[in-house]
């Protein structure tokens, strides 16, 4: 079947419902939503029952960098500087050195075994060296696993903020390949322009991101995602125009919006994670129907003999490398060691050389669909067993609630408090949203001139506003009260119980 623009909304249309309808029962089998994402498409296409034409390298690579930019730039959101801040060093040890090491010592081995140049090996190493933020978000969120000593916010950490290294190393080597005479010391130069544009103009987009989403006044709250959308392409594609790492950028834009007070903010962080889970359904359907099963079969030994050298030497030598200079108990490095999920980014990053055209481009993207099939339903699938052999797993019950989630939860709380805003206080003529509110609170409604107003983040405090403010515990009510700067007497304040 062609796809045409007559069909390509109902051909669209169901093949995501039925890729949710999978996905939805598919841990019930042991079997991670993303492999029935990618099931689907690889049924749908030429060689399935669908019979879908789809052999255009380009569009899945478009596809794939736009995907990349919602799932990076959500996974930016969803990272909480608190909780990342311990361990910091290990997730950047882990998203540059581990990636470079695992790059190294995989593409010596293809290219030990195979007819590949070390170019080759390394340029096919590069390409699956990273972990998968879509891959390692799905499947720790759907599995609700929890986690000893920070090991969850280590992996997510990693697995959001290592893919600008593996696009680097990808395009390095891929140059290197098309251009024999270059040296090897050629690509220090432009990994330090990659990185340091790529950071410096995140965090410098992010705060002109933040300026611009709450200083400007829309009259309608669903336009702030559509906002929010625009301002992280913008982010991608001048960093790229300015030779700086795109991906780098737009995740790091994401962490800083994160962390900050925005208007609306809810909205925007429910909208890409929507979108987000949208965006990994395309991107595997995409890439199923671009792979053709019967390709795949002549490279399965060496896709076997690869896949083993990747999970059980390779990523090791990786984690234990990049995290020798911290102390870690070794169990936690191999339990690292082995949340090293493959999953769609390598796949796109394998249509850079197709587009190039080089002589084994559809080899190496073979052998790359193979390693990332195998790596998600052989790691993906024994995540929790792992953990418990480790014994690095906690209890369901002892797992604490991660900021994001209690931010975004709709919870109900437990004490409400009415604060009535004397004249003069620090907090009259400010915005809600410049008041750093605690995230476990909120102004349900305020009470001005005998009549109710429901407030957002835009919303203006006048003097003698009284503040009807839902709080989840006692710990919240002094939080409240130093953020509107005023004192808090716990012996002669008396507190409403919901």
């Amino acid at each position: 079947m062609d796809i045409t623009t007559e069909n390509v909304l109902l051909i669209g249309s169901l093949l995501l419902l039925i890729s949710i309808l999978a996905g939805k029962t598919s841990y019930k089998f042991g079997v991670p939503t993303l492999i029935l994402f990618l099931s689907v498409g690889i049924l749908a296409g030429s060689e399935g029952i669908g019979k879908i034409e789809f052999d255009d390298p380009q569009l899945a690579q478009f596809i794939g960098i736009v995907s990349l930019n919602f799932i990076l730039f959500s996974g930016g959101l969803d990272t909480n500087w608190r909780s990342i801040k311990p361990i910091l060093w290990h997730g950047i040890s882990l998203s540059t050195l581990g990636v470079l090491f695992t790059a190294l010592s995989l593409g010596t081995f293809v290219w030990a075994i195979t007819d590949f140049t070390i170019y080759e090996g390394l340029l096919l190493g590069a390409i699956v060296s990273s972990t998968d933020a879509a891959a390692v978000f799905s499947i720790l969120r759907s599995k609700n696993m929890a986690l000893k000593a920070n090991l969850r916010p280590t992996l997510e950490l990693e697995s959001g903020s290592n893919d600008p290294m593996a696009y680097f190393l990808t395009i390095a080597f891929l140059g290197l390949v098309v251009n024999q005479d270059q040296s090897l010391l050629s690509i220090i130069p432009l990994f330090l322009q990659q990185i340091l544009i790529g950071a410096a103009l995140g965090f410098l987009f992010g705060k002109l991101s933040k300026i611009i989403i709450n200083k400007i006044t829309l009259d309608f709250e669903g336009l702030y995602p559509v906002l929010a959308v625009a301002l992280m392409f913008l982010v991608f594609s001048a960093t790229d125009r300015l030779g700086g790492n795109g991906f780098l950028a737009v995740y790091l834009a994401g962490v800083y919006l994160g962390n900050q007070d925005l208007i609306h903010k809810r909205t925007i962080m429910r909208f890409f994670d929507g979108v987000a889970w949208l965006m990994q359904i395309v991107l595997f359907l995409t890439l199923g129907l671009l792979v053709y099963p019967s390709d795949i079969v002549p490279i399965i030994g060496l896709g076997i003999l690869v896949s083993v050298f990747l999970i059980f030497i390779a990523r090791p030598i990786g984690v234990m490398l990049s995290l020798a200079p911290f102390k870690m108990k070794m169990r936690r490095r191999w339990y690292i060691s082995w949340v090293g999920l493959r999953g769609a980014v390598p796949i796109v990053f394998a249509t850079y050389p197709l587009l190039a055209g080089i002589e084994k481009a559809h080899m190496i993207f073979n052998i790359v669909f193979f390693v990332s099939l195998t790596s998600v339903l052989v790691q993906g699938t024994t995540l929790s067993k792992v953990a418990h052999w480790l014994h690095v797993a906690l209890p369901k019950k002892a797992k604490r609630i991660s900021p994001v989630d209690a931010f975004l939860a709709d919870g109900t709380k437990s004490l409400i408090r009415e604060i009535t805003i004397p004249s003069e206080n620090f907090s009259v003529g400010k915005r809600i949203v410049d008041l750093h509110f605690p995230r476990n609170a909120i102004i349900a409604m305020i009470s001005r001139d005998g009549k109710f107003l429901t407030p957002n983040g835009a919303t203006q405090i006048e003097e003698d506003d009284t503040l009807i403010v839902l709080m989840e515990n006692q710990r919240n009510i002094e939080a409240v009260y130093n953020s509107l700067h005023l004192a808090y007497n716990p012996d002669t304040e008396d507190d409403n119980n919901l």
